[in-house]
């Protein structure tokens, strides 16, 4: 038995078995090095391919000398969760809905009542303890210090570990992971429950099976109560890797019936009962109906069920029902985020009104409509492509001419360098930060004596990239009476992270959404547009703005590539190289990034890798945390590990032992890994076996990505045309919608 290693953080959402990214809007299956295993759960509707990999960051435990922006971001959001948590343990009052079910409906409810009666193991969201106090507001004239993080598991422990995968036939290279995740004693729960070993990234229940035959010997079976509830834990995993915060109760037992799991029913209750999942119930909307408003308490958990049959079943009051069942830490977090956006919407002051008022005096044009709607609502959408990006910065500015507390959040570096230069001003970079600066205290303003943010107003741009534990850390954190505007572009692929916060928000219409009218400019701009409103037009490009190059197969695909890279757009357009990037839609295949950045490195800058296959020169993709992917050069490489140059930061050096997980070349990325930066010139490889990755979210992202010139190396044929017109966005499960309108609606 020898469980699979996790691929690097920038892979994520895997390649499919046809070398594709099977991203957020693809289905597909994840892939560690080439070899493709389905993700059950998901019932093949849906797996990412984001930059930063779930399963690899576990692995990223040794022990660091300073503390990185990315290890204080996970720290910070880590501090949030379990305020929240505390939060959200007071809030237990018994639920009624649900009273008169049976069969199956009435054991999973009892299940989760025992856990909530404390007849069965809790989990800490029902637990007494005293809220978690707030972190207190910086020293007056110091920047905010990012949050220390926990060091690596003890050596003894990892040793321990490794003794027992040892004697299972496991890899011992999980030793560090397998410790960080089980804690001290890991040793003891591995014995006790080897099924355990699944929650090691990329570990495959069948790999756990063997090492649980080796250390249990031959009373190890497949109706092991401990195997079913690992394996259901595992499952819900994978659907959070494909965006999910829930699964349907049909799905996630018909997943377990497929691996091996004999009795789906009795697993999914002893998930249940030892509060590592919860049960949900929520209503399903009548086609035309308008949303239903369920009158529940702010927090109150609407406990889900259904009838033996697995489908969905009505209520008391004659409406369809579904149930989820979802790991508690997203159930908590999409609670919290609805939570605190009904308070941030109910909790306007008249006190301070003038200001803003002065601001909207202050602003003329597109913006307009933008400014006077924060000036009344608590919470603002807006939507629009780049060139929409001016309004946010005209209300930005506005606001802070008015004397406000304002600050804006991007997803990536290039996307705050973007909005600074629209903003001007010696002061525009201390504006604007990124989400992941501003959740780990590097960047942003300070925090009160209560850990809230000191800000009259906050726009996070990029929105569509919020996944739902950031974005409930992040509305957690502003003060009552504050302005939040999510802003983004809806037809851009969904976050890395599971959930799907903006199209969610979206959807229940709870807010003003202000819709931008501002086209983005040029033949690609138009091009990109089309392809948003899913159609695929021939536009003009008399600048060599847009060019195809049609190819047989993937490796002319990679040929074509790299003289596009290395020769025809720096001479014919002037672009050099360092200025292009190259999108494609997976890691693997004849046409991934894998192949592809090993032919552009020995075009580009070949060289023996002496470090980790990495050179000084060397174009790279560094994940330092799920979900994120920070384009950079390689600068150096010493004892202390290798030094990038990244976009947005000062050198960065990453250990050794952390190069592996964490850095890729990156001449070629995928379109996830791409999302929130844009080139002078970007080449989208499409190659004929990426037929399934392709969506209209992939293509528009991918598209997008270039400002002044757009070169399709095209071997999909009419498939491309077919996936705008007809491939939208796959579905996401999650619980959002049904809490907002509970949250939200009730209170208008």
């Amino acid at each position: 038995m020898a469980p699979g290693q996790p691929d690097a953080p920038g892979e994520h959402h895997a390649d499919g078995d046809d070398g594709t990214e099977a991203d957020t809007q693809a289905d597909g299956a994840r892939e560690a090095d080439g070899t493709t295993r389905t993700t059950e759960a998901t019932q093949g509707t849906e797996a990412d391919s984001a930059d930063g990999e779930r399963n690899s960051a576990r692995t990223d435990t040794t022990a660091v000398a300073e503390v990185s922006e990315a290890e204080a971001e996970l720290a910070a959001q880590r501090i949030e969760r379990e305020r929240i948590e505390r939060r959200k343990a007071g809030k237990t009052s018994p639920i009624e809905s649900g009273a008169k079910l049976s069969g199956k409906a009435a054991d999973l409810l009892a299940a989760v009542r025992a856990v909530e009666g404390g007849e069965k193991p809790a989990s800490t969201v029902f637990g007494d303890s005293d809220p978690a106090p707030r972190r207190p507001a910086p020293a007056p004239g110091h920047r905010p210090q990012p949050a220390p993080t926990p060091g690596a598991p003890a050596s003894k422990t990892v040793e321990a570990v490794r003794g027992v995968l040892a004697e299972g036939g496991a890899p011992d290279a999980l030793a560090p992971q397998v410790a960080a995740v089980l804690g001290e004693g890991a040793d003891a729960v591995l014995r006790k429950d080897p099924w355990q070993l699944l929650r090691a990234g990329g570990v495959r229940p069948d790999q756990a099976d063997g090492f649980a035959r080796a250390l249990l010997g031959a009373g190890c079976g497949t109706d092991d109560e401990r195997r079913g509830r690992a394996v259901a834990v595992w499952l819900l995993e994978q659907a959070a890797v494909a965006g999910h915060t829930a699964l349907e109760l049909p799905v996630l037992s018909a997943a377990l019936g497929r691996q091996g799991v004999p009795d789906p029913d009795a697993a999914v209750q002893s998930t249940l009962a030892s509060g590592e999942a919860l049960v949900f119930q929520d209503a399903l909307e009548e086609p035309g109906a308008p949303a239903r408003r369920e009158e529940q308490p702010a927090g109150q958990r609407a406990e889900r069920t259904t009838e033996p049959g697995g489908g969905p079943q009505d209520d008391e009051e004659g409406l369809p029902v579904r149930v989820l069942v979802g790991l508690e830490r997203y159930a908590l977090a999409e609670e919290s985020l609805a939570d605190g956006l009904a308070r941030l919407v109910n909790s306007l002051p008249e006190e301070g009104e003038e200001s803003w008022r002065e601001a909207a005096r202050e602003v003329s044009g597109a913006a307009t409509e933008l400014v006077r709607a924060v000036t009344v609502h608590g919470l603002v959408l807006h939507t629009g492509g780049e060139a929409a990006r001016a309004e946010p910065a005209a209300l930005l500015h506005a606001a802070r001419t008015a004397g406000l507390r304002v600050f804006a959040a991007c997803h990536t570096p290039d996307g705050c360098h973007r909005l600074a230069e629209l903003l001007g001003g010696d002061a525009a970079e201390q504006l604007v930060g990124t989400v992941a600066g501003l959740l780990s205290g590097a960047e942003g303003p300070g925090r009160d004596a209560e850990g809230t943010l000191e800000l009259d107003l906050l726009i996070v741009l990029d929105a569509p990239q919020l996944d739902v534990e950031s974005a409930a850390a992040l509305v957690e954190s502003l003060p009552d009476g504050g302005r939040l505007v999510f802003s983004g572009d809806p037809s851009a692929l969904w976050s890395a992270g599971p959930g799907r916060v903006f199209a969610d928000l979206l959807g229940v219409r709870a807010c003003p959404r202000i819709v931008s009218r501002a086209p983005d400019p040029g033949p690609i701009g138009e091009l990109v547009s089309g392809i948003g409103a899913g159609e695929l037009d021939q536009v003009a490009a008399p600048g060599k703005e847009i060019v195809i190059v049609p190819v047989r197969d993937a490796g002319e695909a990679v040929h074509r590539t790299v003289q596009l890279v290395a020769d025809s757009v720096p001479r014919a357009l002037g672009v050099p190289a360092g200025q292009t990037v190259v999108i494609t839609p997976g890691h693997g295949g004849a046409a991934g990034t894998r192949a592809l950045n090993a032919a552009l490195k020995e075009r580009l800058n070949p060289g023996p890798g002496q470090f980790g296959g990495f050179d000084p020169g060397d174009r790279i993709a560094y994940s330092p945390a799920p979900g994120r992917t920070m384009p950079g050069v390689v600068v150096k490489a010493d004892i202390d590990g290798l030094h990038l140059s990244c976009t947005g930061a000062a050198v960065v050096v990453v250990p050794r032992d952390r190069v592996a997980g964490s850095v890729r070349h990156g001449w070629a990325l995928t379109a996830h890994q791409a999302v929130g930066t844009r080139w002078a010139a970007a080449v989208v490889v499409l190659p004929g076996d990426a037929v399934q990755a392709l969506s209209r979210p992939w293509v528009y992202t991918a598209f997008g990505r270039a400002l002044r010139h757009l070169s399709v190396v095209h071997g999909a044929e009419q498939a491309l045309a077919r996936a705008v017109a007809e491939v939208p966005a796959k579905p996401r499960t999650t619980r959002l919608q049904t809490l907002l309108r509970t949250q939200l609606l009730s209170s208008n």
